[in-house]
Protein backbone atom coordinates (compact mmCIF):
# COMPACT_ATOMS: atom_id res chain seq x y z
CA UNK A 1 0.00 0.00 0.00
CA UNK A 2 1.95 3.18 -0.75
CA UNK A 3 1.42 5.90 1.48
CA UNK A 4 2.03 10.22 1.79
CA UNK A 5 2.77 12.03 5.24
CA UNK A 6 1.99 15.01 6.90
CA UNK A 7 4.67 16.40 9.23
CA UNK A 8 4.77 19.51 10.62
CA UNK A 9 6.84 20.77 13.03
CA UNK A 10 6.03 22.18 16.74
CA UNK A 11 8.20 25.13 16.49
CA UNK A 12 5.54 27.70 15.79
CA UNK A 13 2.24 27.89 13.78
CA UNK A 14 2.10 27.04 10.18
CA UNK A 15 1.32 29.78 7.60
CA UNK A 16 0.23 29.70 4.36
CA UNK A 17 3.53 28.47 2.64
CA UNK A 18 2.74 25.28 5.36
CA UNK A 19 -1.17 24.70 4.22
CA UNK A 20 -0.06 24.82 0.72
CA UNK A 21 2.48 22.24 0.87
CA UNK A 22 0.48 20.17 3.29
CA UNK A 23 -2.83 20.34 0.39
CA UNK A 24 -0.10 19.19 -2.48
CA UNK A 25 0.70 15.94 0.03
CA UNK A 26 -3.21 15.50 0.68
CA UNK A 27 -4.23 16.21 -2.76
CA UNK A 28 -1.58 13.95 -4.62
CA UNK A 29 -1.80 11.45 -1.92
CA UNK A 30 -5.93 10.52 -2.24
CA UNK A 31 -5.77 10.93 -6.28
CA UNK A 32 -3.55 8.02 -5.83
CA UNK A 33 -5.86 6.23 -3.35
CA UNK A 34 -2.55 5.95 -1.03
CA UNK A 35 -3.19 6.27 3.08
CA UNK A 36 -1.74 9.38 4.57
CA UNK A 37 -0.23 9.97 7.70
CA UNK A 38 0.41 12.71 10.25
CA UNK A 39 3.73 13.14 12.06
CA UNK A 40 4.51 15.06 14.47
CA UNK A 41 8.71 16.05 14.04
CA UNK A 42 9.25 17.39 17.48
CA UNK A 43 12.86 16.47 17.82
CA UNK A 44 14.36 19.98 17.53
CA UNK A 45 13.41 20.17 21.28
CA UNK A 46 14.72 23.50 22.11
CA UNK A 47 12.73 25.53 19.67
CA UNK A 48 9.19 23.57 19.99
CA UNK A 49 6.65 25.45 21.08
CA UNK A 50 3.91 23.17 23.74
CA UNK A 51 1.23 24.89 22.10
CA UNK A 52 2.05 24.32 18.57
CA UNK A 53 1.32 20.65 17.75
CA UNK A 54 -2.61 21.05 18.92
CA UNK A 55 -3.02 23.81 16.59
CA UNK A 56 -1.22 22.02 13.26
CA UNK A 57 -3.66 19.18 13.98
CA UNK A 58 -6.95 22.02 14.11
CA UNK A 59 -5.38 24.38 11.11
CA UNK A 60 -5.07 20.57 9.03
CA UNK A 61 -9.14 19.85 10.16
CA UNK A 62 -9.67 24.11 9.28
CA UNK A 63 -8.77 23.22 5.81
CA UNK A 64 -10.20 19.91 5.91
CA UNK A 65 -7.70 17.76 5.35
CA UNK A 66 -7.66 14.32 6.86
CA UNK A 67 -5.48 11.42 7.39
CA UNK A 68 -5.64 7.43 8.15
CA UNK A 69 -3.04 7.59 10.66
CA UNK A 70 -1.98 10.15 13.40
CA UNK A 71 -1.91 11.27 16.81
CA UNK A 72 -5.03 11.88 17.17
CA UNK A 73 -6.59 8.50 15.29
CA UNK A 74 -4.05 6.05 16.40
CA UNK A 75 -2.92 3.40 13.47
CA UNK A 76 -1.00 0.50 13.34
CA UNK A 77 2.73 2.42 12.80
CA UNK A 78 2.13 4.26 16.44
CA UNK A 79 3.43 6.33 18.15
CA UNK A 80 3.07 9.53 15.79
CA UNK A 81 5.49 11.80 17.25
CA UNK A 82 8.81 12.01 17.05
CA UNK A 83 10.08 12.15 20.83
CA UNK A 84 7.87 9.29 21.41
CA UNK A 85 10.02 6.85 19.33
CA UNK A 86 13.52 7.37 20.40
CA UNK A 87 14.56 4.37 20.72
CA UNK A 88 13.92 3.17 16.92
CA UNK A 89 16.28 6.48 16.45
CA UNK A 90 18.65 5.19 18.98
CA UNK A 91 18.85 1.53 17.48
CA UNK A 92 19.36 3.30 13.98
CA UNK A 93 22.40 5.07 15.02
CA UNK A 94 23.77 1.82 16.85
CA UNK A 95 23.55 -0.30 13.88
CA UNK A 96 25.60 2.93 11.71
CA UNK A 97 28.32 2.94 14.80
CA UNK A 98 28.94 -1.07 13.97
CA UNK A 99 28.95 -0.07 10.30
CA UNK A 100 31.80 2.10 10.48
CA UNK A 101 29.89 4.99 8.76
CA UNK A 102 29.43 7.45 11.68
CA UNK A 103 32.25 9.31 13.53
CA UNK A 104 31.91 11.57 16.83
CA UNK A 105 32.23 15.15 15.92
CA UNK A 106 33.13 18.28 18.77
CA UNK A 107 33.59 20.89 15.97
CA UNK A 108 31.51 23.88 16.33
CA UNK A 109 29.67 26.00 13.85
CA UNK A 110 32.23 28.36 13.53
CA UNK A 111 35.12 25.48 13.21
CA UNK A 112 33.17 24.49 10.17
CA UNK A 113 32.45 27.98 8.81
CA UNK A 114 35.92 29.34 8.90
CA UNK A 115 37.47 26.11 7.51
CA UNK A 116 34.93 24.40 5.14
CA UNK A 117 34.56 24.66 1.21
CA UNK A 118 31.99 26.59 -0.55
CA UNK A 119 28.19 24.74 -0.14
CA UNK A 120 27.12 23.12 -3.15
CA UNK A 121 23.17 23.73 -2.33
CA UNK A 122 21.73 27.12 -1.62
CA UNK A 123 20.18 27.51 1.98
CA UNK A 124 23.23 25.29 3.20
CA UNK A 125 26.14 25.77 5.57
CA UNK A 126 29.95 25.02 4.50
CA UNK A 127 30.89 21.47 4.01
CA UNK A 128 32.48 19.83 6.50
CA UNK A 129 36.55 19.53 6.64
CA UNK A 130 36.71 16.50 7.98
CA UNK A 131 39.22 17.48 11.62
CA UNK A 132 37.41 14.66 13.17
CA UNK A 133 36.94 12.21 10.67
CA UNK A 134 39.97 9.74 11.48
CA UNK A 135 38.28 8.31 14.54
CA UNK A 136 37.37 4.65 13.89
CA UNK A 137 35.14 2.25 15.93
CA UNK A 138 37.33 0.77 19.24
CA UNK A 139 38.68 4.45 19.87
CA UNK A 140 37.90 6.38 22.89
CA UNK A 141 34.08 8.74 22.86
CA UNK A 142 34.80 12.58 23.84
CA UNK A 143 32.80 13.64 26.56
CA UNK A 144 29.04 13.13 26.47
CA UNK A 145 27.87 16.19 25.54
CA UNK A 146 30.13 17.75 23.65
CA UNK A 147 30.05 15.80 20.54
CA UNK A 148 27.27 14.90 17.59
CA UNK A 149 27.65 11.73 15.17
CA UNK A 150 28.06 12.53 11.57
CA UNK A 151 27.50 10.05 8.81
CA UNK A 152 30.56 9.78 6.41
CA UNK A 153 29.31 10.71 3.09
CA UNK A 154 30.36 8.48 0.43
CA UNK A 155 31.98 9.08 -2.77
CA UNK A 156 29.30 7.06 -4.75
CA UNK A 157 26.84 9.62 -6.95
CA UNK A 158 23.72 9.60 -5.70
CA UNK A 159 20.31 10.59 -7.74
CA UNK A 160 16.52 10.77 -7.29
CA UNK A 161 14.20 11.72 -10.23
CA UNK A 162 11.92 14.61 -8.25
CA UNK A 163 8.00 14.09 -9.12
CA UNK A 164 8.49 18.71 -9.37
CA UNK A 165 12.42 19.34 -10.21
CA UNK A 166 13.00 16.44 -12.49
CA UNK A 167 16.33 14.58 -12.16
CA UNK A 168 18.92 15.71 -9.81
CA UNK A 169 22.57 13.86 -8.94
CA UNK A 170 25.36 14.99 -6.76
CA UNK A 171 28.24 12.84 -4.88
CA UNK A 172 27.78 13.58 -1.25
CA UNK A 173 30.97 13.83 -0.06
CA UNK A 174 32.04 16.13 -2.34
CA UNK A 175 28.90 18.29 -2.10
CA UNK A 176 27.81 18.55 1.30
CA UNK A 177 30.66 16.42 3.31
CA UNK A 178 30.00 14.42 6.53
CA UNK A 179 26.75 15.46 8.17
CA UNK A 180 25.40 15.20 11.83
CA UNK A 181 22.87 12.23 12.21
CA UNK A 182 22.44 13.74 16.15
CA UNK A 183 22.55 16.99 18.17
CA UNK A 184 25.35 17.17 21.02
CA UNK A 185 22.56 16.01 23.58
CA UNK A 186 22.08 13.02 21.93
CA UNK A 187 18.81 13.57 20.50
CA UNK A 188 18.54 12.52 16.70
CA UNK A 189 19.10 15.05 13.65
CA UNK A 190 16.38 15.77 11.61
CA UNK A 191 18.05 13.68 8.41
CA UNK A 192 17.75 10.34 10.67
CA UNK A 193 14.44 10.60 12.35
CA UNK A 194 12.67 11.27 9.40
CA UNK A 195 14.12 8.18 7.40
CA UNK A 196 13.98 6.14 10.21
CA UNK A 197 10.06 7.16 10.54
CA UNK A 198 8.97 7.13 6.72
CA UNK A 199 10.61 3.56 6.74
CA UNK A 200 9.17 2.54 9.62
CA UNK A 201 5.61 4.32 8.43
CA UNK A 202 5.86 2.70 4.61
CA UNK A 203 5.65 6.38 3.48
CA UNK A 204 6.24 6.23 -0.26
CA UNK A 205 6.00 9.99 -1.33
CA UNK A 206 7.41 12.78 0.55
CA UNK A 207 6.24 16.00 -0.29
CA UNK A 208 8.27 19.10 1.12
CA UNK A 209 9.94 22.62 0.54
CA UNK A 210 12.53 23.04 -2.47
CA UNK A 211 14.85 23.92 0.09
CA UNK A 212 15.47 20.75 1.03
CA UNK A 213 17.02 19.26 -2.18
CA UNK A 214 20.42 18.93 -0.29
CA UNK A 215 18.60 17.15 2.57
CA UNK A 216 17.26 14.65 0.36
CA UNK A 217 20.61 13.42 -0.81
CA UNK A 218 21.50 13.28 2.92
CA UNK A 219 18.53 11.11 3.56
CA UNK A 220 19.05 8.53 0.26
CA UNK A 221 22.48 8.03 1.87
CA UNK A 222 21.06 7.16 4.83
CA UNK A 223 18.68 4.83 3.54
CA UNK A 224 21.07 2.90 1.55
CA UNK A 225 23.12 2.74 4.66
CA UNK A 226 19.91 1.50 6.62
CA UNK A 227 19.18 -1.08 3.69
CA UNK A 228 15.58 0.73 3.56
CA UNK A 229 13.08 1.68 1.06
CA UNK A 230 13.78 5.08 -0.62
CA UNK A 231 10.19 6.75 -1.20
CA UNK A 232 9.82 9.11 -4.17
CA UNK A 233 10.51 13.20 -3.65
CA UNK A 234 8.32 16.00 -4.85
CA UNK A 235 10.13 19.25 -4.19
CA UNK A 236 7.11 22.20 -4.27
CA UNK A 237 7.94 25.95 -4.79
CA UNK A 238 7.93 27.83 -1.32
CA UNK A 239 5.97 30.73 -1.15
CA UNK A 240 8.11 33.94 -0.75
CA UNK A 241 7.03 37.87 0.28
CA UNK A 242 7.21 40.15 -2.36
CA UNK A 243 11.12 40.25 -1.61
CA UNK A 244 11.40 37.32 -2.81
CA UNK A 245 12.50 35.97 0.54
CA UNK A 246 10.62 32.98 2.16
CA UNK A 247 7.34 33.79 4.39
CA UNK A 248 8.45 35.16 8.29
CA UNK A 249 7.10 37.68 10.73
CA UNK A 250 8.22 40.72 8.25
CA UNK A 251 6.02 39.68 5.73
CA UNK A 252 2.88 40.25 8.03
CA UNK A 253 0.82 37.77 9.34
CA UNK A 254 0.15 34.56 7.39
CA UNK A 255 -0.23 32.35 10.37
CA UNK A 256 -3.30 29.94 9.83
CA UNK A 257 -4.68 30.41 13.14
CA UNK A 258 -4.73 34.31 12.38
CA UNK A 259 -6.54 33.63 9.27
CA UNK A 260 -9.32 31.43 10.97
CA UNK A 261 -9.57 33.76 13.90
CA UNK A 262 -10.35 36.60 11.53
CA UNK A 263 -13.28 34.52 10.20
CA UNK A 264 -11.27 33.88 6.79
CA UNK A 265 -12.98 30.47 4.85
CA UNK A 266 -11.09 27.88 4.52
CA UNK A 267 -12.05 28.32 0.91
CA UNK A 268 -10.21 31.08 0.28
CA UNK A 269 -6.59 30.05 1.30
CA UNK A 270 -7.37 26.15 -0.59
CA UNK A 271 -8.41 27.89 -3.65
CA UNK A 272 -5.24 30.31 -3.50
CA UNK A 273 -3.17 26.99 -3.31
CA UNK A 274 -4.94 25.69 -6.31
CA UNK A 275 -4.51 28.84 -8.50
CA UNK A 276 -1.16 29.27 -7.33
CA UNK A 277 -0.01 25.93 -8.24
CA UNK A 278 -1.13 25.79 -11.67
CA UNK A 279 -4.24 22.87 -10.65
CA UNK A 280 -7.15 25.62 -11.53
CA UNK A 281 -7.05 28.80 -13.30
CA UNK A 282 -7.36 32.41 -11.68
CA UNK A 283 -11.40 32.16 -12.71
CA UNK A 284 -11.98 28.77 -10.95
CA UNK A 285 -12.62 28.21 -7.16
CA UNK A 286 -12.24 25.04 -5.08
CA UNK A 287 -14.64 25.33 -2.17
CA UNK A 288 -13.35 22.24 -0.19
CA UNK A 289 -10.03 20.63 -0.08
CA UNK A 290 -11.93 17.35 -0.76
CA UNK A 291 -12.79 19.05 -4.23
CA UNK A 292 -9.73 19.80 -5.33
CA UNK A 293 -8.56 16.07 -5.62
CA UNK A 294 -10.06 16.03 -9.24
CA UNK A 295 -7.63 18.84 -10.22
CA UNK A 296 -4.85 17.70 -9.14
CA UNK A 297 -1.30 17.05 -11.91
CA UNK A 298 2.29 16.89 -10.49
CA UNK A 299 2.69 17.92 -14.12
CA UNK A 300 0.80 21.34 -13.65
CA UNK A 301 3.47 22.43 -10.73
CA UNK A 302 5.39 25.23 -11.78
CA UNK A 303 9.20 25.22 -10.54
CA UNK A 304 9.50 28.82 -9.44
CA UNK A 305 8.48 30.26 -5.85
CA UNK A 306 5.52 32.11 -5.73
CA UNK A 307 5.08 35.58 -3.83
CA UNK A 308 2.41 36.87 -2.53
CA UNK A 309 1.82 40.46 -0.33
CA UNK A 310 0.59 38.78 2.60
CA UNK A 311 -0.96 42.37 3.39
CA UNK A 312 -3.80 42.02 0.58
CA UNK A 313 -4.27 38.28 0.98
CA UNK A 314 -6.66 39.06 3.75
Amino acid sequence: MSAGRLAPSPTGAQHLGNARTYLLAYWSARKTNSNLVLRIEDVDSPRVKPWASQQAVDDLRWLGIDWEEGPDVGGSNAPYVQTERLQLYRDALQRLIELGLVFPCTCTRKDIQSAGSAPHFDHEPAVYPGFCAGWKRGDSLPEEGTYCWRFRAGTQQREFDDLVLGHHECVPADALGAFPVTQKSGEPSYQLAVVVDDAAMGVTEVVRGNDLVASTFRQIELYHALGLNIPRFAHVPLVCGTDGRRLAKRHGDTRLSFYREQGVSPARIITWAARSTGMISEHEHVETAASGIEYFDWGKLPQEDTQIDAASFR
